[in-house]
């Protein structure tokens, strides 16, 4: 970079700015929101400090740092920050463990260069095929260049005749008919917005048997959108019919002070920065609330309390007028912890006391909506009264001079990191088309399940479905039961041979809590049982995997540059769905290859027969070698590159075909039988 990294360190009891390629272990960094981690630090003090490990584990909501940790797995301490993640919210001090490659980022790129990708189908199946010509080619030169000598005696002229039969036999426009048939099916899906950087990649994702894909950034967008709301006693649906829209009274809550994100320009053109939970309950009032940018200044924030790990609440105090007096407290945060604090609900517009009845329907919404997998935040309210706290009143953290219970219940809001759209239409094209798709990520297991079965990449049950349906325990039901499995990363590292067998053999598949090093082994297991392997994926963490692969799909605008430098493809717009569109250009080149072939081979008995009549029989030689040379690299490869043009022969018909099979015995055998036919 022209501009180097730097951080604040302290040095010799002073803080100061250094490039941070000059961190050394030991160093005490300070971090603050904005910042990017450096190196791989343990915290020693924190406030409020959240970091965006999402380029690491795949997780899209922000991760809580504190000083103490109760997780083994490294990528899941929660007081460790990692090189290359982003500081979203809050501050604090740690001290630097481990620098350049000895971080875990440097780990994942070291995996990543020393991973070498085996050859693809294509090259494999050419490599046979040349075998399989040079071996009668040099059979038939050697047979007739002895049957020459011993007729003629004449030794230049039998090593003529030889030479003559070899060029007849191979066909010279081959590696350039492949070449600019790949080049031009590379240029069509170049404008179906799939990049290829290796040309074999577009005949390659065409054979793939397994597509292993990451979810956030991939499957989904990457970006927490709200979808329910409870308030009033009522479950709304965001997106509702016309005269269903969601109650105005949450919306305006949201908007009124409980937000930690930045603001910079009109919100049509602005990129909203901060904590993702935030930005989209923000992204979302901005839709729904006029002028949203002036609520900042007609309700002033005066005293602030951030979310932290013990509350599991986040406070705010603005100057927002009622009755009573001049000042509101507002507050989110865990659903059971607000309900405690709150002694009244709020239905339509008017404060009525908590009653079982409304916390009866307050867990029957909470559990609908978390059952789905979305994080939901609670919201209550408290109108200041005016002789207790009058407009100028000094809120202090320290003497809590502020109220803690009490509060008027709102309402719930769930979000979700949604899929993007046409996924679900994907998967199912992929399915028809005899490719399974693997979840492999590294958000929690739960969340996974989640949005798999809402875009259909698994619709049967799993073991612990089953249990939970029918009260079985789980050691009572049999494989065959259940068709779906989920997979917790921590589970892989003890896997037997049997046991990857047994997981790979079903047919709907998640891993979750994956580390690289996981996502890696899965590739390689795969591979092992004669899988042709796609991954696609856009984070750090998903470059072993993207580099081992068969294929390696990257997305271009969500993807890091170390996932797009790794992959072998890259999707321009970040759609799923135009893997579709790359299997079913990847099928047609192969077909439309294998006639071009078949072409180029249809001339050889033609050249050959007349030099091996030539021995036998005293007839002029029809062909000399260069007339053969002219003939091949000539008419005969304008001819072959024709059939880069062929359209499939039933529209719709590539997609359901079942993938065509690796390299085998039999498949050379039944490539042998054919050039005896042509």
């Amino acid at each position: 970079n022209m501009v180097p990294a730097r951080c604040t360190v302290i040095r010799g009891g002073l803080s100061r700015q250094i490039p941070a390629q000059e961190l050394v272990p030991g160093d005490v960094v300070f971090l603050r929101v904005g910042d990017k981690c450096p190196a791989d630090i343990v915290m020693f003090h924190v406030s409020d400090l959240k970091v965006d490990n999402s380029s690491l584990t795949g997780e899209s909501d922000p991760q809580e740092r504190t000083v103490t940790n109760t997780h083994k797995n490294p990528l899941e301490a929660t007081n460790l920050c990692f090189n290359g993640t982003l500081v979203v919210a809050g501050e604090g001090y740690g001290v630097v463990i481990r620098t350049g490659d000895s971080t875990v980022l440097g780990q994942i790129a070291n995996m990543t260069t020393s991973e070498t990708k085996r050859h693809s189908p294509l090259s494999e199946e050419i490599e046979r095929f040349c075998k399989i010509i040079s071996f009668l080619a040099f059979t038939t030169a050697v047979t007739f260049f002895v049957i020459a000598l011993l007729k003629n005696g004449d030794f230049n002229g039998a090593l003529g005749f030889a030479i003559g039969i070899l060029v007849a036999w191979v066909p010279q426009g081959l590696p350039a008919t492949v070449t600019m048939l790949l080049t031009i099916a590379a240029k069509r899906m170049a404008n179906q917005q799939v990049l290829v950087k290796d040309l074999q990649g577009v005949e390659t994702l065409g054979a793939i048997t397994m597509l292993a894909t990451d979810k956030t950034g991939t499957l989904t967008r990457n970006q927490m959108t709200v979808t329910n709301m409870w308030c009033s006693g009522v479950l709304w649906f965001v997106g509702a019919p016309e005269g269903l829209e969601e109650p105005e009274r949450v919306i305006d809550l949201q908007a009124s002070g409980v937000s930690e994100v930045r603001l910079d320009r009109s919100f049509e053109q602005r990129t909203i920065t901060g904590d993702a939970t935030e930005s989209g309950l923000l992204r979302y009032a901005g839709q729904k609330i006029p002028n949203i940018d002036r609520l900042g200044d007609l309700y002033p924030k005066v005293f602030e309390i951030p979310f932290n790990s013990d509350t599991k609440t986040h406070m705010s105090i603005n100057k927002k007028p009622h009755p009573d007096g001049q000042l509101t407290l507002l507050m989110k945060g865990a659903p059971e912890r607000i309900l405690r604090l709150c002694t009244s609900i709020l239905i339509d517009g008017v404060a009525v006391p908590l009653t079982e009845q409304h916390q009866s329907d307050f867990a029957v919404s909470y559990e609908h909506m978390a059952g789905k997998g979305h994080r939901v935040l609670a919201f209550a309210q408290l109108q200041l009264g005016g002789a207790e706290f009058p407009e100028d009143f000094a809120f202090s953290k320290e003497a809590k001079n502020y109220p803690t219970t009490g509060f008027c219940f709102v309402g719930l809001i769930s979000l979700e990191d949604p899929p993007k759209h046409g996924v679900r239409e994907a998967i199912g094209h992929c399915r028809t088309a005899g490719i399974k798709v693997v979840m492999v990520t590294g958000d929690h297991p739960l969340t996974a399940e989640a949005i798999a079965r809402k875009i259909n990449l698994i619709v049967g049950d799993t073991k612990e479905r089953i249990a939970k349906r029918t009260g079985r325990p789980i050691g009572e039901i049999s494989e065959s039961e259940a068709s779906a499995v989920v997979i917790h990363g921590e589970q892989i590292a003890e896997f037997t041979d049997k046991d990857w067998d047994r997981v790979l053999g079903k047919n709907e598949i998640i891993f979750a809590r994956t580390s690289p090093k996981n996502k890696l082994e899965i590739v390689k297991r795969a591979q092992a049982m004669g899988h042709i392997v796609g991954v696609t994926g856009d984070g750090v963490n998903d470059s072993p995997a993207l580099k081992k692969a068969d294929l390696g799909i990257a997305m271009n605008q969500s993807g890091s540059d170390v996932s797009k430098e790794a992959a072998s493809m890259i999707l321009l717009d970040d759609n799923f769905a135009s893997t579709v569109r790359g299997i079913t250009e990847g099928r047609l080149i192969f077909v439309n290859l294998k006639k071009s072939i078949q072409y180029a081979v249809t001339h050889i008995i033609p050249e050959v027969v007349p030099y091996l009549l030539y021995v036998c029989v005293p007839i002029p030689l029809a062909l000399t070698a260069i007339q053969i040379l002219m003939i091949d690299l000539g008419f005969e490869l304008a001819a072959a590159l024709s059939f880069a043009w062929e359209p499939p022969e039933t529209v719709g018909g590539l997609m359901k075909m079942a993938p065509r099979k690796p390299v085998t015995p039999e498949g050379t055998e039944r490539l042998r039988r054919k050039l005896i036919e042509k």
